[in-house]
C-alpha cells in the first residue's frame, strides 16, 4: 500500500524536523481541552496530499463507481514517529467554486399562486478553482496543532470528486461515509481519480469528528445518519436539515431569506462544478432536470416523496455520533428549526447531545473552547465531563457569541405557553390581550407583496396587514420555546400566502439597533394545505378555515417597556412568491389566538382590558 511519502522525502524531515531528538507526546491536555503543541504549528513541517476515495455509486453513468476527491494535511510526525491521530474532517460542494449568486437566472417570485413558473435563464458554467493537492486550509490551524488530522473532500459532482451532486439525497451521506471508511481502514482509497495505486490513511487512529456551516454543517449530519463506525462526533453549524423545510414552509413556496427565488435546482447549478462536458451534460438531464425540476413543485409547494428523501429527520435514528447542534435564532436563511427539530429528535432516541444558539444570523460556530471539549472527550478520549454539562448553551441578547449562558434544556424548562388575543382595531394597530373575544368580530387585509414587511410593521395606517400589540412590559419577557398562532380566515380567491411576523414595538430604527431589537419571529403557511401537506386543496371564497402552525424556535428577552407585537398579512415580499395584488383575507378574531412559550407562564403588562 503506497504511504504517499516518498524516501526522499521522509529523509528530508528526519534532517531537518525540530523534534527528532525525542519522541512528541501527542495530546497535550489541559483543563479537558487539547492544548496547541509548539512543534505541531510550522506549516512547513505538514504533510500534504491529496487522493480519491472509492464510493458505492455510481451517479454518472459511466459504469465505474464513483470516487471523492480528499486531501489530508497531518503532522510530519505522523511518518517520522508513526503517530496514529484522530481526524477533523470537512467536507463540501463548495471548494472548487460556485456560480456566484447572480439572481438573472433565479426563478422570477413574480408568478401567480397555483400556476406553473414562467421558464428562468440557464445558470453559468462555473470555472473550477483549486489546486491539487489542497482542497482547502479550513479548520487546519485550528486544530493541527492541537494534535489532530485535518481531511477536505469535496461533494459529488463538484471539484475533482466524481459524480454529480444530488443535494440532500443518499448519496451525499453515503459520500463522507466512503471517506470515513477509508479513515478506519475499510475503504478503498487510490492516488488517481481511474486506477491509480491504493493509498492507506496508517496514520489515523480511527476515530473522526465532523464539522462545518451551513452546507458543510448539513454533511455532518448526513453522514452520521447512515450509523458509520468510527464517527464519534460531529459539530453541525447552521445546517440544513431538509431541503422542504429550507424551499417550502407549511406547504407554501417560500425562499431563504437573501435569495429570493431560489431553488434546489439552482442550488445544485450553483455548486456543479465537477466533470467534463459529457458528465455535466449527463447530470443535468437525468438528475436535475428529470428528478429536481420535475418534482421540485413551486405551483402548489405540496410536499411529496422527493422533498422525504432529503429530509434528515426521516433518517435521524441512524446517528450513533455525539452532536452538538449550533444555530442562530435570528438565521432567515437556515432558519431555526432545521437544528431545533434535529435536537429535540436526537434527544428521544438517547443520542449524546447539546444545543449552542446564538442571537446573530446565518452561521457562527460555538467557542473553539467548547468545540475543543467535544473533539478531546469524543477523540481523544478524554474524561472532561463535557457530556454531563448543561443542554442547552444560548448567548444572551448584549453577549458576545463567545460567553453562551448555560441552561439546564431548551426550551427553558420554566416555559409555559401563554395566550393572547387580538382586539379589533385595523387599519390601524389594535391591541392583543389575555383574554379572548365573547362575540364574532372580522377585519379583512389586502395583499400587496409591494410592500416589504418591515414597513408594513412601523405603518401607522394601511390596509395591507393586520396588526395587533400587548401593553407595555413592564418587566423583561423571556421567551423560550415555538409560538404558535391559531386563524380563523377566509380568502375571496382560491389561493393566498399567509404570513406572521411576531416583532418587539415600537420598531427601533436607529443605526445602531440590532438584529434582536425588532423581528421576534416568523412563520408562513399556504391555507390550501390545511388538511394535508401532501395535497393542496383550493379555498372556496368566503368561506372559513381554520389553520394553524408553528413560527420559528426562539429564545429571546424582550426589554421592560417594550409590546409584542402580532403582523398578520399575506405575501412576504422578502420570502413568498408575489402574485397579483388585491387578495383579500379576512380573519375571524373570536377565533385567533397566539401561544407565546413564556418563562415563569406570565406576561407582566402595565395595563390590562
Amino acid at each position: 500500500m503506497k504511504r504517499l511519502c516518498s524516501p526522499v522525502l521522509a529523509l528530508l524531515f528526519l534532517a531537518t524536523s525540530p523534534v527528532q531528538a525525542s519522541d512528541l507526546q501527542i495530546p497535550v491536555i489541559k483543563d479537558g481541552e487539547a492544548q496547541i503543541i509548539k512543534e505541531l504549528e510550522d506549516s512547513d513541517y505538514w504533510i500534504r496530499h491529496d487522493l480519491w476515495v472509492e464510493t458505492e455509486f455510481d451517479l454518472d453513468g459511466d459504469g465505474k463507481l464513483d470516487r471523492m476527491h480528499v486531501s489530508v494535511t497531518r503532522p510530519t510526525q505522523t511518518d517520522t514517529q508513526s503517530l496514529k491521530l484522530p481526524v477533523i474532517y470537512n467536507s463540501s460542494p463548495y471548494f472548487a467554486g460556485t456560480t456566484g449568486a447572480d439572481e438573472s437566472y433565479f426563478w422570477d417570485a413574480r408568478q401567480e399562486l397555483g400556476a406553473e413558473p414562467p421558464k428562468r435563464s440557464a445558470a453559468p458554467a462555473i470555472e473550477r478553482e483549486g489546486t491539487r493537492p489542497i482542497i482547502s486550509k479550513r479548520h487546519v490551524k485550528d486544530w493541527l496543532p492541537r494534535g489532530f488530522v485535518v481531511v477536505h473532500s469535496s461533494a459529488p459532482g463538484t471539484g475533482l470528486s466524481q459524480g454529480c451532486p444530488t443535494v440532500g439525497d443518499d448519496p451525499e451521506a453515503l459520500a463522507p461515509k466512503a471517506v470515513i471508511d477509508w479513515l478506519c481502514g475499510r475503504g478503498k482509497g487510490f492516488t488517481e481519480p481511474f486506477g491509480g495505486e491504493p493509498v492507506e490513511a496508517y496514520w489515523s487512529s480511527g476515530k473522526v469528528g465532523m464539522t462545518g456551516t451551513s452546507y458543510n454543517g448539513t454533511i455532518p449530519l448526513a453522514a452520521a445518519t447512515t450509523g458509520v463506525e468510527g464517527l464519534e462526533v460531529i459539530i453541525p453549524v447552521a445546517p440544513n436539515t431538509s431541503y422542504y423545510h429550507y424551499y417550502r414552509s407549511n406547504g407554501l413556496v417560500r425562499h431563504p431569506g437573501g435569495y429570493l427565488g431560489e431553488d434546489i435546482d439552482i442550488l445544485y447549478d450553483f455548486i456543479h462544478s465537477g466533470g467534463d462536458e459529457e458528465i455535466r451534460a449527463y447530470c443535468d438531464c437525468h438528475i436535475r432536470d428529470e428528478q429536481m425540476m420535475a418534482n421540485q413543485d413551486r405551483a402548489t409547494g405540496d410536499y411529496n416523496d422527493f422533498w422525504y428523501s432529503r429530509d434528515y429527520l426521516n433518517r435521524v435514528d441512524g446517528v450513533k455520533a455525539a452532536v452538538l447542534m449550533a444555530h442562530a435564532f435570528n438565521d432567515w436563511n437556515v432558519v431555526p428549526e432545521h437544528s431545533i427539530r434535529i435536537y429535540e429528535a436526537l434527544k428521544k432516541n438517547g443520542v449524546e447531545t447539546q444545543l449552542f444558539m446564538h442571537q446573530g444570523g446565518h452561521g457562527g460556530p460555538p467557542p473553539i473552547s467548547m468545540m475543543n471539549r467535544w473533539f478531546t472527550h469524543y477523540l481523544y478520549g478524554e474524561d472532561n465531563g463535557v457530556e454531563k454539562g448543561s443542554k442547552s448553551w444560548i448567548v444572551r441578547e448584549k453577549d458576545e457569541r463567545t460567553k453562551p449562558t448555560e441552561y439546564p434544556e431548551y426550551p427553558h424548562p420554566e416555559a409555559k405557553d401563554v395566550m393572547v388575543y387580538p382586539v379589533p382595531g385595523a387599519p390601524q394597530r389594535g391591541r392583543l390581550r389575555t383574554s379572548p373575544l365573547t362575540e364574532p368580530i372580522t377585519e379583512t387585509l389586502i395583499d400587496n407583496f409591494s410592500f416589504p414587511g418591515e414597513a408594513l410593521a412601523q405603518a401607522e395606517y394601511t390596509e395591507h396587514r393586520l396588526i395587533y400589540a400587548t401593553p407595555e412590559l413592564s418587566e423583561p419577557v423571556h421567551l423560550s420555546g415555538t409560538p404558535r398562532i391559531k386563524l380563523r380566515l377566509a380568502c375571496d380567491r382560491p389561493a393566498a400566502n399567509l404570513s406572521v411576523w411576531l416583532v418587539s414595538l415600537p420598531w427601533n430604527t436607529k443605526k445602531n439597533s440590532k438584529i434582536t431589537d425588532n423581528i421576534i419571529t416568523r412563520g408562513w403557511a399556504d391555507p390550501q394545505n390545511i388538511e394535508s401537506m401532501r395535497e393542496s386543496k383550493p379555498l372556496v371564497p368566503g368561506q372559513f378555515y381554520d389553520i394553524e402552525f408553528d413560527l420559528q424556535p426562539d429564545d429571546q428577552v424582550i426589554a421592560k417597556g417594550q409590546q409584542i407585537g402580532l403582523m398578520v398579512f399575506s405575501s412576504d415580499r422578502d420570502y413568498t412568491l408575489h402574485p397579483t395584488p388585491g387578495t383579500k383575507l379576512t380573519i375571524d378574531l373570536q377565533h385567533t389566538q397566539l401561544s407565546l412559550p413564556v418563562v415563569g407562564g406570565t406576561l407582566p403588562l402595565e395595563s390590562q382590558d
